[in-house]
C-alpha cells in the first residue's frame, strides 16, 4: 500500500484524471473545461510515467521510533545518510549509488542494493546495520575497502562486514562512539 502513495504515483493519476476529464468534456461539448484539462493532463501524466522508470522505493528502516528518537546519539552524518535513503529517489541505479562509486564497490550492470536499515546494540556498542544484496560486487573487494569505509561515512567508525553462506548478502555494521 505504502507503494502506492509514491510521487509519480500521484503525479501519474493526477495526470490521467485530468486527460480523462478534459476527454469526457470534448465529447459532450464542454469546450470550455476540455482544452485546459486535456492540455495540462497529458503532459502531467507523461511526465508521471518518465518518473515512474527511474524510481527507486525507500529503504524499510527498522524500528522507526527509536530512529527519530535518536536515542543511540549517532553522528550527524549517519541520520543524514538514513534520512537520505528512506524517501523516495528518482535518476539513479540504487541508494547509495556515488558513494558506493567512490569507495569503489559498484557494478554498473549489477550494483549493490541497500535492502534495510536497523539500528543496533552490539557487544555494548551501538551501530547502524546496512543490508545489502552485493550482486556482481566481490565479497573480496567489500572485505579490502572495510578501512576506508570506516573513514568514508563519519569519523570515528568501526565497521563489522557479516557475509551470508552464500556470500551474495551482506550486513555493513558501522559502529559509532557515543
Amino acid at each position: 500500500m505504502k507503494n502506492l502513495y509514491s510521487p509519480a504515483n500521484l503525479i501519474i493519476i493526477t495526470g490521467g484524471s485530468l486527460s480523462i476529464i478534459g476527454m469526457t468534456a470534448y465529447f459532450t461539448d464542454s469546450v470550455n473545461l476540455s482544452v485546459p484539462t486535456f492540455f495540462y493532463g497529458v503532459p502531467i501524466f507523461l511526465i508521471g510515467l518518465a518518473l515512474k522508470t527511474t524510481e527507486i522505493p525507500p529503504v524499510y528502516l527498522i524500528n522507526k521510533d527509536n530512529f527519530s528518537s535518536n536515542k543511540f546519539n549517532r553522528p550527524e552524518e549517519l541520520t543524514n545518510l538514513v534520512k537520505d535513503v528512506t524517501k523516495w529517489r528518482y535518476g539513479i541505479q540504487a541508494h547509495l549509488e556515488s558513494s558506493l562509486e567512490a569507495l569503489n564497490l559498484w557494478n554498473f550492470d549489477n550494483p549493490p542494493q541497500l535492502v534495510e536499515l536497523e539500528e543496533i546494540t552490539k557487544d555494548e556498542k551501538n551501530g547502524l546495520r546496512m543490508h545489502f544484496e552485493i550482486n556482481a560486487v566481490p565479497k573480496e573487494d567489500w572485505i579490502k575497502k572495510k578501512d576506508r569505509i570506516e573513514r568514508f561515512f563519519a569519523k570515528g567508525l568501526e565497521s563489522e562486514l557479516i557475509f551470508d553462506d552464500n556470500k551474495t548478502k551482506l550486513d555493513l555494521i558501522l559502529f559509532y562512539k557515543i
